[in-house]
């Protein structure tokens, strides 16, 4: 037995059938609409005086999102580890895995 879903899209502002799903954003809220033709037509057109004046907006960059402490601790670890048996590593910045293989290999004998 088969099972076809179909889903229809309605217009928000008559109830009608919906040609399109509008999504715009004004300030830091984003929303979402769904238009008929002429709904969709009208809400371009009402908004068409903004946009000629407007200038578009580079995309916000992306946040950084931070490392847990125990990832922290442990790029912590390795850079002491290393230093202390002579391999030259940087204080900051990503660390070689080959250096990581070494550290794991040492700590795993003991």
């Amino acid at each position: 037995m088969a099972i076809k879903t179909t889903v229809a899209l309605e217009d928000d502002l008559d109830g009608g059938p919906a040609d399109e799903t509008l999504r715009f954003r004004l300030g830091t809220a984003e929303y979402e609409i769904d238009l008929n033709a002429g709904n969709a037509d009208q809400f371009r057109a009402d908004l068409a005086p903004f946009v000629e004046y407007a200038r578009r907006a580079e995309s916000a960059p992306r946040r950084r999102t931070p490392r847990p402490a125990a990832a922290r601790r442990r790029s912590a670890d390795v850079r002491a580890w290393a230093k202390e048996h002579g391999i030259q590593i940087t204080d900051r910045g990503r660390i070689p895995g080959s250096v990581i293989k070494q550290y794991e290999a040492a700590v795993h004998e003991h």
